[in-house]
């Protein structure tokens, strides 16, 4: 029997309580039904993965593609689902909220807010106006009563600004504003998660890791809340089907077929 969604939302926030979890990233049902079957214990959405796989780039999904591709995760498995919400889908406060109390309905256990713009010239939303995307999302929640976890994220790193100390101002601030977990991808060295840990406790912080590095134990010693990878298990998926479908167009050999998952190992996963 699946879990309602209210157990769910339950079950995520007492995830992080305490010590430190991995929240991979699926991109379509079948990676999700895949990722519970390894035997994790809470997944989180992928904005890059999820437009790979309908062809588009990132941060060009519709919010209606994206609200229904929720919607259908969190229908396929039982485990707590946090979304990428991207940027709210808006700029101003009012839209944020509009579009929060919608995902909300979907299911999800989770959803975070980035603060940043999509310009390159200016990378990131002015910091109070950033603050008051947080407020909005977090009154969203509240008045929907959803009990849905918000993740408050600073892409500054992301964004070729690699400034610690901004980063964490930003994210203090996105706390106090509601949020109830911080998140700032592009963190790598321990003494910059270690400083990020320490200067946002009580809340915990979610740390990307989609390169080789930090293992699990490695991150929660540091001090690590939750873990996630991005888009990385998609292009992973993505690097084998291009090389084997590479070597078909160039040079006409099937080799890279022979490194690819027993069907009936999946068909097995998949009637589970």
């Amino acid at each position: 029997m699946m879990l309602s969604t209210e157990e769910k939302r339950v079950a995520f926030h007492k995830l992080h309580d305490s010590g430190c979890f991995v929240l991979p990233n699926p991109w379509d049902i079948g990676s999700a039904k895949a990722l519970q079957g390894l035997g994790f214990k809470a997944l989180a959405s992928t904005s890059a993965g999820f437009a790979w796989s309908i062809g588009k780039a990132d941060n060009h999904v519709m919010l209606d593609n994206l609200c229904g591709h929720l919607s259908a995760l969190c229908a396929a498995v039982d485990l707590p689902i946090n979304a990428d919400f991207e940027n709210g889908f808006a700029d101003e406060p009012e839209g944020v909220a509009a579009h929060v109390s919608r995902a909300v309905k979907t299911g999800i256990a989770g959803l975070s807010i980035e603060d940043a713009t999509g310009d390159k010239a200016k990378p990131l939303y002015d910091v109070n106006l950033a603050i008051e995307r947080i407020r909005a999302a977090r009154k969203a929640i509240d008045t929907d009563r959803s009990n849905v976890l918000l993740v408050g994220r600073c892409e500054a790193f992301l964004w070729g600004m690699p400034d610690l100390k901004l980063t964490i101002g930003r994210l203090q601030a996105y706390a106090e504003a509601g949020a109830d977990c911080l998140y700032a991808p592009g963190l790598k060295l321990k003494a910059d998660i270690a400083a990020t840990v320490k200067a946002v406790h009580p809340k915990p912080l979610n740390l990307l890791i989609g390169w080789p590095g930090l293992n699990v134990t490695e991150a929660a010693d540091l001090g690590v809340r939750r873990i996630s990878v991005g888009g990385a298990l998609a292009r992973v998926a993505w690097a084998g089907f291009l090389r084997a479908a590479t070597d078909i167009a160039d040079s006409g050999t099937f080799d890279g077929l022979g490194s690819g998952y027993p069907a009936g190992e999946l068909n097995r996963m998949f009637s589970a």
